[in-house]
């Protein structure tokens, strides 16, 4: 499976892209929402990992973004951002799901193979 990782944190980005690798998916990993665009738009995704407070262009804006040029990718929103109300606003601006961090690898990758 070929995934985008969208994470400004360079620590928990390695790490994410290091354990997507270790599990047999392809990789490409930016660090803003420009980027997440621009990568969305160019290349063929099977899935995008999204956090939400990105430089440049928040993660909600991407994702409307997104799914306003009717592309489809299941995105997975992983965010510190962790009310009710933040959880909504992620499901209802397009996110297939929602997962708050500090997370646990093994769930975030049992989601993962849940949107394949």
């Amino acid at each position: 499976m070929r995934i985008l990782v969208v994470e400004d944190d360079r620590h928990i980005g390695s790490a994410l892209r290091r354990a997507l690798r270790a599990d047999r998916h392809a990789v490409d990993w930016v660090l803003d929402g420009r980027s997440a665009e621009s990568a969305l738009q160019q290349g063929e995704y099977d899935l995008a990992l999204l956090d939400l407070g990105l430089p440049q262009k928040d993660g909600i804006e991407v994702l409307k973004a997104v799914r306003a040029r009717r592309n489809r990718v299941p995105v997975l929103v992983l965010t510190a951002r962790d009310t009710p109300a933040d959880v909504v606003r992620g499901l209802d601006s397009g996110a297939d799901d929602y997962l708050v961090k500090p997370f646990d690898l093994d769930v975030l990758l049992a989601r993962i193979r849940a949107l394949a």
